[in-house]
C-alpha cells in the first residue's frame, strides 16, 4: 500500500540530521500513497477529542461533544486555556492505531516499523537500535494546540510528525515549534503534504493554536521511533 519516495537521498538526510538533530524530509512517500491516506483520514468518523486536565488525560468522542450545551463547551474551552497559561496543556483530535489488519493506520505504523523502511529511519538516525514505530493520527481544528514537550520517554529515540494536510497557509497556525528550553523558538516548520519531520528526542517543542481563519484541519500521523 506505501511506496517510499525512490528520490530520497538517504546519505544527505544522514548528515543533515546528524548536525541539527532534526529535519524535515519532503515527499516522503510516493504521492499516490499519501493521497490515500489523506482521503482516507478525512472521511472516518472514529476520531476523539483529547485534552488534560494537569497529568489526567481525558477523551470525548464527537457525539458527547456535540451534545454539550453552549454554556458547558465554553467553561471547557475556558479550563483547557487556563491550563494552556500555567503549564502543559493539549487538546486536538486522535485515532489510536487500531492494530486491526487492513486498517490504513495500523498499516502505515506497520510499514514504518519493517522492512525497507525501518532500515532508511535508521540510516538516517544514525541508530540501530530503533526497533519499530508507535504513532496515531492527529487533526487539530480551530483553536486545537499542544504546549512544549521534550518527548523524554522510555525507549523513545527518534520523534516524528508525518503531514497529511494539504493547501496551509503557516499564518494559519499548526506550527510545529522548536523551542531552547528558555521561551525562544529556534525553528519552526508549517504542515506541508506528505512530508515527514524527524526529531531527536529529548527535545523541547510545540504545536501552534489553529486560528479561526484556517482554511480546514490540520492533519498528520505523530509518534516516536523506539528503541527494542
Amino acid at each position: 500500500m506505501f511506496r517510499l519516495n525512490p528520490e530520497l537521498d538517504v546519505e544527505a538526510l544522514s548528515r543533515r540530521f546528524a548536525l541539527s538533530r532534526r529535519i524535515v524530509v519532503p515527499d516522503f512517500l510516493e504521492p499516490d500513497s499519501a493521497l490515500a491516506l489523506y482521503r482516507d483520514f478525512t472521511a472516518r468518523e472514529d476520531w476523539r477529542q483529547i485534552l488534560n486536565s494537569g497529568d489526567k488525560p481525558f477523551e470525548l468522542d464527537r457525539p458527547t461533544r456535540a451534545a454539550m450545551s453552549p454554556e458547558q463547551g465554553a467553561a471547557l474551552d475556558a479550563a483547557v486555556y487556563r491550563g494552556a497559561r500555567e503549564g502543559f496543556q493539549y487538546r486536538h483530535e486522535i485515532i489510536r492505531n487500531p492494530e486491526v489488519p487492513g486498517d490504513p493506520l495500523a498499516e502505515f505504523v506497520a510499514w514504518l516499523s519493517s522492512g525497507e523502511t525501518r532500515y532508511v529511519l535508521r540510516q538516517i538516525a544514525g541508530d540501530d537500535a530503533i526497533s519499530h514505530a508507535e504513532a496515531q493520527a492527529t487533526a487539530y481544528s480551530v483553536g486545537d494546540f499542544r504546549t512544549e514537550e521534550d518527548g523524554a520517554g522510555r525507549r523513545r529515540r527518534v520523534g516524528f510528525d508525518f503531514g497529511l494536510t494539504r493547501n496551509w497557509r503557516p499564518e494559519w497556525g499548526g506550527v510545529l515549534h522548536f523551542h531552547d528550553g528558555g521561551g525562544r523558538t529556534l525553528q519552526g516548520f508549517p504542515p506541508v503534504f506528505n512530508l515527514l519531520t524527524l526529531f531527536a528526542v529529548p527535545q523541547s517543542h510545540s504545536l501552534s493554536m489553529v486560528t479561526p481563519a484556517a482554511g480546514g484541519r490540520r492533519y498528520a500521523i505523530s509518534g516516536w521511533l523506539l528503541a527494542g
